[in-house]
């Protein structure tokens, strides 16, 4: 990629509480962040935070995006299921049409999907499950863009039936050198020292590289830089990020 990359998106998971149970930041999130990843009830999220959620984004100007997900609130939709094709498609349109009922009543709308966890990595290099959400996507919204890992059986879906694609990449976890993501229950899977994500995101977003967790450069050409909202000290982290973006001359704005 070009040095010449003068914006990219930053996006943030957010809603991810449960009834009296919080846990982001949303609020302070949302004055960073461009777009906002919002958990449809199946991972996290309830009717009334993602209301809230929904609110607060429109009420500042930040892209409301559906995170799909397996149905596993006890796991946190990080644990691999197997779900039918037929059965997956029905849950994931099921979470953007509640999600979408939310965003209009605050004046917005659903923007963009996103699957979330175990769904997230499934759908790098599983075809079936790929298709599966693209098929939800389309029956909830055919112009939805979809947002995942660059080169994924994903995209590949997507774009094959007509939906646009944005690719991201994520400052604060770890790659493998094929530019895939170094799996959660590994060592250093999630970076947290500010200063490393800081410049992480920035070669990202300016040069289009990260270094894998085993030293090789990777090329990843993303439109979407990923933070996320469960890190500890997510709302600083994040600050940190944009400033150290817009300071090196990147802009941060919603993709196009």
């Amino acid at each position: 990629m070009s040095t010449n990359r003068v914006s990219i998106d930053l996006n943030a998971d957010l809603g991810e509480g449960f009834g009296r149970w919080t846990l982001t930041d949303d609020e302070e999130l949302l004055s960073v962040v461009t777009s906002a990843n919002v958990a449809c009830g199946f991972h996290a999220g309830d009717a009334a935070t993602m209301r809230r959620v929904c609110e607060l984004a429109a009420a500042r100007g930040v892209r409301i995006g559906a995170q799909v997900s397996y149905r596993d609130l006890a796991g946190f939709g990080r644990r691999s299921m197997d779900v039918p094709a037929a059965e997956l498609a029905a849950e994931v349109a099921y979470q953007i049409g509640a999600l979408e009922v939310f965003a209009r009543a605050a004046g917005s709308r659903v923007a963009y999907v996103k699957p979330h966890g175990a769904l997230y990595n499934r759908v790098v290099g599983d075809g079936e499950q790929a298709a599966a959400v693209v098929e939800g996507v389309l029956l909830a919204d055919r112009t939805l863009p979809v947002l995942g890992l660059p080169g994924s059986r994903l995209h590949e879906a997507a774009a094959a039936a007509g939906l646009p694609v944005v690719p991201e990449a994520f400052g604060d976890r770890a790659y493998r050198a094929d530019g895939s993501l170094l799996p959660r229950g590994r060592e250093g899977a999630v970076v947290t020292d500010p200063a490393e994500v800081v410049e992480r995101s920035l070669a990202l977003a300016r040069l289009g590289t990260v270094t894998a967790h085993d030293g090789t450069p990777v090329a990843v050409r993303a439109r979407s830089l990923c933070l996320h909202g469960d890190t500890p000290g997510a709302v600083e982290l994040a600050r940190r990020v944009r400033e150290g973006l817009a300071s090196s001359g990147v802009r941060v704005e919603a993709f196009a």
